[in-house]
């Protein structure tokens, strides 16, 4: 009986067995060539996170080649047998990856990397890049003028919103994939080279300067600088107590159309009480001569501007820190989230200086389009790439804030700015995150408000529902 009952057992545990599919490991496979960003589908890449990049390049003004090596520490989020990084416009000389030497390909934008021997997911892995090259500004109808690379009298200016950092290091080049930096630049003796976050070092060594700067909060490619040239360097602490590093080309210093420095002190300090403390180790602003560009840009830590811009300017781009820098999109159609409150960020300034409250801001550019004006056509929830940075996404965008805050009240509205930009302090958060904060906060439905001014065409009417002040 004993061994029947064995016999039975055993035939059963084979038939249960034979009816069992045992599901294997999924094989290693080539992370994506992007991430998918509807504006920019190659942008960033698939299959891991970079956590931080180690840059050291070399530039020479004079013949405007560039020389570099790139180490980023990565986090493999499935097994990869291959890999890819952006790259646009250089020469790759070299790639390791653990300290190996790796095969890659290069075609166009993408470089491909494949390992000897996959990458396990949930693992760290490190890959090197050794490159080299002249790099060019690019163009087109995103930005309306060159951006990226561009060449000054006596260095770089370097500013690469959207997708223009990759022309100068490999990366994975999208906003979602931040990550911390060390930035190491030899330029030719008598340049300083200014960069994001805290200066470690800078000497010189034969005809060269070496300068090395740390961003020790995550930050996206497109906010990284390495402008070069010829700076007066002003440092210090803000009134407030937050170091602050301002470099002006001696070209401008001379220009008396703002206080630069003091500006910067007052609007860092004064946007620490409006949106929470101020997110990054050092504030600052680098002003270069450079009239072709036409624009500024939020670099991490240190705006950058292509001439002494004005006091309007200057607190649109340090509100960015928090609105942008600190709390990033997700992906680049909601873009308003940056520029809609960086917009909004210059009306409170003027509110804060006695010069002109909120609500009148929005009503003169309410007021300044008839309702047949192109302007009320942008979809500012998704205002498409080629017109991303369109007035509307600003002001509109700065108009849906006031409409916001006159609809919840002010204690509701300004718990909320500061909510928004801690609960996603360096990270990346989109439209709805923003509407479903503001509906927790104010105790409110909300939706009707920002499909009106958001995602309507038109110009909306400020009925009764806006609660619009007359």
């Amino acid at each position: 009986m004993k061994l029947f009952r064995s016999a039975r057992a055993r035939a059963a545990a084979a038939a249960v067995a034979s009816s069992l599919v045992v599901a294997a490991s999924p094989a290693p496979a080539p992370g994506a060539d992007g991430i998918g960003d509807s504006y920019f589908p190659q942008l960033g890449n698939g299959g891991f996170d970079a956590r931080h990049y180690d840059l050291d390049i070399a530039y020479d003004p004079v013949s405007g080649r560039l020389d570099g090596r790139t180490t980023i520490t990565a986090r493999a989020i499935q097994d990869l047998s291959s890999f890819d990084l952006d790259l646009q416009q250089l020469k790759v000389k070299g790639v390791e990856v653990n300290g190996r030497h790796a095969p890659f390909t290069h075609d166009g934008d993408e470089l491909r990397i494949t390992p000897h021997g996959s990458l396990a997911g949930n693992r760290t892995f490190t890959v090197t890049v050794t490159y080299g090259g002249l790099p060019h500004p690019l163009s087109g109808p995103i930005v309306g003028s060159d951006y990226g690379w561009l060449k000054t009298d006596d260095g770089v200016f370097v500013a690469c919103e959207p997708n223009a950092a990759s022309t100068w290091f490999p990366s994975s080049d999208h906003v979602s994939d931040k990550a911390t930096y060390d930035i190491r630049i030899r330029a030719p003796k008598g340049l300083s080279a200014v960069s994001n976050g805290r200066l470690l070092s800078t000497y010189d060594e034969g005809d060269s300067t070496y300068t090395h700067w740390r961003e020790s909060r995550p930050m996206a490619t497109y906010l990284t600088t390495v402008t070069i040239g010829k700076f007066d360097v002003r440092s210090g602490r803000t009134p407030g107590g937050v170091p602050i590093h301002v470099a002006i080309d001696p070209k401008l210093a001379g220009s008396n159309s703002v206080d630069v420095y003091a500006v910067t002190a007052a609007a860092t300090d004064y946007w620490s009480q409006v949106f929470g403390p101020y997110p990054f180790e050092e504030t600052g602003a680098i002003v270069d001569d450079m009239p072709a560009a036409g624009f500024s840009l939020e670099a991490q830590s240190k705006p950058i501007y292509s001439a002494v811009r004005n006091e309007t300017t200057i607190v649109h781009e340090l509100a960015h820190q928090w609105f942008g820098d600190s709390v990033s999109v997700k992906r680049w159609k909601d873009i308003w989230l940056n520029e809609g409150f960086a917009t909004y960020a210059q009306w409170l300034w003027a509110e804060h200086q006695g010069t002109r409250t909120a609500h009148d801001s929005f009503r003169a550019a309410y007021d300044a389009r008839p309702a047949d004006n192109a302007f009320w056509q942008t979809e500012v929830a998704d205002p498409q790439r080629d017109s991303m940075f369109a007035s509307a996404v600003y002001q509109r965008g700065a108009m849906t804030l006031q409409a916001l805050r006159e609809r919840i009240g002010d204690t509701a509205f300004f718990r909320l700015l500061p909510t928004w930009a801690e609960l996603h302090r360096y990270g990346n958060a989109d439209t709805a995150d923003f509407i479903q904060l503001a509906e927790e906060i104010s105790g409110q439905p909300l939706d009707d408000l920002f499909r009106t001014w958001l995602s309507t065409r038109g110009k909306p009417n400020l009925g009764p529902g806006e609660s619009m002040k007359p």
